[in-house]
C-alpha cells in the first residue's frame, strides 16, 4: 500500500513538472496577449482601444466588409486574455466586438452599424482603431472615400486613361498610374461617379472626353481634367448600376456594371456573386493575402510552395471571388477547386501536374485488363453501331477508318453478329461504360412519317379552223341537173348538203382538224350554176372548233423513318444510241419518270422539315437521236406542320398560235380572197402543282 502511494506521488510530481514546462513553453510561444477592448469618442470620431501585454511590432493586417458592416484585424502570435469572446458595446457606430483565437493567431472583429473607413495607430502597448464618422446616407454618398492614401512627395503624371468592354456589358475604366503610391479618392456624387488622383498631373494628350455610349454599358461619358494638384475623373453612367474599384500594382480599375434584379434569386447580379470586401495592402506577401481570402470565405486554400512574391493591392466593394481572380491574374497563378478546398499554384505547375496525371491514366489504360461485354440491339443494326464504334462507317466523315471518331480505345475491338443482331465489345471497363451509354441513346425506335403527294397537271386546249373547197366541171346535155340533196348527219358523220353534178376541184382548202388531231371537220356544200347550165360551180365550206380540258392527277404515298430518304419512281425508259470510243454504237436508256424523293426531319416542336425532289417527265417529240424528254422538276426544303399541306411548285405554260394558208394571188384579193384561204387558231395552256402533306405516325396501324 505504501509502495502504491509512493508511486502515485512520484507520478504527480512528474505530471506537475510537465504541466509547468508546457505552460512555460506556451508563455514563450505566445509572447503577447489582448488584455482589454474599450470604446470612446475622441474629437467626433469613435476610437476603439485594444490593450496588449506587450507593444506590437507592426500594425495589423485587416479588411473591411460592406454588408454586413465589419472590420477584421489579425494579430499573429497573440492570444485572448480577456476571458470572453464577445463584448457588447452598442455605442455610436459600433455594435459589438468579437475576439476569436485560432491557434497562435487572434482575430478582432468590429461589428458596425454602417460601413465606414478606419485607421490604426500604435501607442505604447495599445492599438487605437479610429472609425470615420457616418453622418447619414446622403452625406456619406457625397463625402470623399479614401481609396488609397498618397505617399508620393512629388507631383507625378498619369500614364494612360482607357476604356474597355468587360463581360456581361461591364464598363471598365483603366488608369495607368505613375507608381503604386498614388493616392486615390472615389465617391458617388449625384448620378455620377467621381475619382480623384491626389498629387498627380494630367498630360495634354489625356485631357479629353471619352464618349463610350456605343459600347452598350452603363457608362456613357468619361471626362478627365486637371483640378489644382489633383486629376479629377467624372464617370457618367445611366440606368441602374453598381460599381467596384481595385488597384493591382500600378493599374487602377473602376468597373461599372448594370444592376439586374431577379426576384427568384437570393443574390442579385451576374458574374461575381461573392460577399463584397475592401482591402488595402502595401507590398504584402501573396501567401498572406491568400490566407486573408481564406479566412474571409468558407474555403480552405492550399498554396503551393512555389507561390512567392509580394503585391500591392487595394480593393473597395469588390466581391471576394473577383478579388481572388485579380490576385491570381496579377501573379500568373492558377486555381483548381475540389469540394471546399482550393489549390493555388503557378499555371505552369498546374498544367505539368495535370499532364502527368493524364499520362498516368493513359499508362494504366495500356496495362488494364480487357473485358468483353455483349449488347443486344432491338431497333438498330449491329453492323452500323460497330462501324460507329471503330470509326470506319459514315460517321467518320468519309475518312474510311479514321481514328478521329473512334470511340473504342486503341486496344478495343468489336464483333457484330448479324443473325442475332448482337454486339460483342472487348475493351477496358471505362470505355465499356461509355459504349453502354452510347448504345442506350442510339438503340431507340425511330419515329415514322407518312408523306402524301398530289401532283396535279391540268391542260386547257382550244382550236378553230375555217376552210373552203371550190370546184367546177362541164355538163353534158344528157345530164340532168337534179335538185340539191341534204344528207342528215349521223353519230360519226356531220350533216352534208350536196348537189348531184360533180366536177374536179380547182380550189381545195379543207380543214383537216385542229392541229391535225384527226377530228373530221363539219362540211357544208352547195352547187352554183349559170343560166345556160353549161358550168357547174361546187362550193364546200368546212369549219371546226374544238375545246378540250383535261386534268391528270398523280398521288404517290410513302412511309419513311425520321431523317431517312424515301423514293417512289414510275415511268418509261427510252432507248437511244451511244457511240463508244472504238466507233461502235451501243444502246443506252434514259428515264422519263414520275419520281418523288423525300427526306423528313421531325423537329422538337412537332413540325416536319421536308427535303423534296419531285420529277414529272413525259415523252416528247421524236428526234434523229431519239425521243426528247419533257421535264418538270421541283427541288426544295420546306417546314410543314404535322398534318399540314404545302404547295411547293406551280409550273405554268401558255402557247398560242395563229396559222393561215392560202392560194397565191387569189388569196390576196379583198373580200373574195376569203374563199381561197384557211385559218387555224390554237391555244394550249398547261399547269402543274405539287401538294405535300406529311403526317407523323404515332400508332403502328396508322399507315395501314
Amino acid at each position: 500500500m505504501n509502495q502504491q502511494k509512493s508511486m502515485l506521488a512520484q507520478w504527480l510530481r512528474v505530471a506537475g513538472a510537465a504541466i509547468v514546462a508546457f505552460g512555460a513553453a506556451a508563455v514563450v510561444h505566445a509572447q503577447n496577449a489582448i488584455e482589454s477592448v474599450t470604446s470612446s469618442m475622441q474629437s467626433g470620431a469613435e476610437v476603439i482601444r485594444v490593450d496588449f501585454t506587450q507593444p506590437l511590432a507592426a500594425a495589423p493586417t485587416g479588411f473591411a466588409i460592406q454588408s454586413p458592416a465589419r472590420v477584421a484585424l489579425d494579430f499573429p502570435g497573440v492570444t485572448n486574455a480577456i476571458g470572453r469572446n464577445a463584448i457588447e458595446v452598442n455605442q455610436g457606430n459600433l455594435r459589438s466586438v468579437n475576439v476569436v483565437q485560432a491557434g497562435d493567431r487572434t482575430r478582432l472583429v468590429l461589428n458596425l452599424k454602417q460601413a465606414t473607413a478606419y485607421k490604426t495607430e500604435i501607442q505604447g502597448k495599445s492599438l487605437l482603431v479610429s472609425l470615420e464618422p457616418v453622418a447619414g446616407a446622403a452625406l456619406a454618398a457625397s463625402t470623399p472615400s479614401a481609396f488609397a492614401e498618397n505617399r508620393n512627395r512629388d507631383m507625378l503624371p498619369l500614364r494612360d486613361v482607357d476604356f474597355r468592354l468587360g463581360s456581361d456589358n461591364t464598363g471598365r475604366v483603366i488608369v495607368d498610374l505613375a507608381n503604386n503610391q498614388v493616392g486615390v479618392d472615389i465617391r458617388q456624387q449625384g448620378k455620377n461617379l467621381v475619382v480623384e488622383f491626389t498629387k498627380s498631373t494630367l498630360p495634354e494628350g489625356l485631357r479629353r472626353r471619352l464618349d463610350v455610349s456605343d459600347f452598350g454599358t452603363p457608362v456613357q461619358l468619361v471626362t478627365t481634367q486637371q483640378v489644382g494638384d489633383r486629376v479629377r475623373m467624372v464617370i457618367e453612367p445611366r440606368g441602374e448600376w453598381e460599381h467596384s474599384a481595385y488597384q493591382s500594382e500600378n493599374q487602377f480599375v473602376v468597373e461599372v456594371r448594370p444592376r439586374k434584379i431577379d426576384p427568384t434569386k437570393l443574390t442579385q447580379g451576374v458574374g461575381y456573386n461573392g460577399e463584397k470586401l475592401s482591402l488595402n495592402f502595401q507590398n504584402i506577401e501573396v501567401r498572406s493575402l491568400l490566407q486573408v481570402i481564406a479566412d474571409f470565405t468558407n474555403f480552405n486554400i492550399v498554396t503551393s510552395d512555389s507561390v512567392t512574391g509580394s503585391l500591392t493591392l487595394r480593393l473597395k466593394d469588390v466581391p471576394w471571388d473577383q478579388a481572388l481572380d485579380i490576385i491570381l491574374q496579377a501573379k500568373n497563378l492558377g486555381m483548381r477547386k475540389n469540394g471546399s478546398v482550393l489549390w493555388i499554384a503557378p499555371k505552369d505547375e498546374i498544367n505539368a501536374k495535370e499532364k502527368m496525371e493524364f499520362e498516368a491514366q493513359a499508362a494504366i489504360q495500356n496495362l488494364e485488363p480487357l473485358r468483353t461485354q455483349s449488347f443486344q440491339l432491338n431497333y438498330t443494326k449491329a453492323i452500323q453501331i460497330a462501324q460507329g464504334l471503330t470509326g470506319t462507317g459514315a460517321s467518320s466523315g468519309g475518312g474510311g477508318g479514321s481514328s478521329t471518331t473512334r470511340i473504342l480505345s486503341p486496344r478495343g475491338s468489336v464483333i457484330a453478329e448479324a443473325r442475332t443482331n448482337q454486339l460483342f465489345v472487348s475493351d477496358i471497363p471505362s470505355r465499356l461504360v461509355q459504349v453502354a451509354e452510347l448504345i442506350q441513346k442510339l438503340d431507340i425506335p425511330v419515329r415514322q412519317v407518312l408523306i402524301e403527294a398530289r401532283i396535279v397537271e391540268a391542260s386547257d386546249t382550244f382550236g378553230k379552223s375555217l376552210g373552203v373547197r371550190l370546184g367546177g366541171g362541164a355538163l353534158n346535155n344528157n345530164n340532168a341537173i337534179g335538185p340539191t340533196t341534204f344528207i342528215p348527219g349521223t353519230a360519226t358523220t356531220p350533216p352534208n348538203l350536196i348537189s348531184t353534178p360533180t366536177g374536179s376541184n380547182f380550189v381545195n382548202l379543207p380543214s383537216t382538224g385542229v392541229s391535225g388531231n384527226g377530228n373530221a371537220p363539219g362540211t357544208f356544200a352547195v352547187s352554183l350554176f349559170n343560166s345556160s347550165l353549161s358550168r357547174i360551180l361546187n362550193l364546200e365550206i368546212s369549219a371546226l372548233e374544238a375545246d378540250g380540258k383535261g386534268k391528270v392527277v398523280s398521288s404517290p404515298r410513302v412511309v419513311t423513318a425520321d431523317q431517312t430518304k424515301a423514293l417512289i419512281e414510275q415511268g418509261t425508259e427510252l432507248p437511244y444510241q451511244v457511240a463508244t470510243s472504238s466507233g461502235a454504237t451501243s444502246i443506252a436508256f434514259r428515264k422519263a419518270n414520275l419520281k418523288l424523293e423525300v427526306t423528313p426531319q421531325i423537329t422538337p416542336e412537332g413540325n416536319i422539315i421536308l427535303t423534296l425532289d419531285v420529277n414529272k417527265d413525259t415523252v416528247g417529240q421524236p428526234t434523229t437521236a431519239g425521243f426528247a424528254i419533257n421535264t418538270k422538276h421541283v427541288q426544295t426544303e420546306v417546314l410543314v406542320e404535322n398534318g399540314g399541306t404545302v404547295v411547293i411548285g406551280g409550273i405554268f405554260e401558255l402557247t398560242e398560235a395563229n396559222d393561215e394558208s392560202r392560194i397565191p394571188v387569189l388569196g390576196e384579193v379583198p373580200y373574195l380572197g376569203a374563199l381561197f384561204r384557211t385559218r387555224t387558231r390554237t391555244a394550249n395552256k398547261t399547269e402543274m402543282l405539287v401538294f405535300i402533306t406529311p403526317k407523323m405516325i404515332t400508332d403502328r396501324n396508322a399507315a395501314r
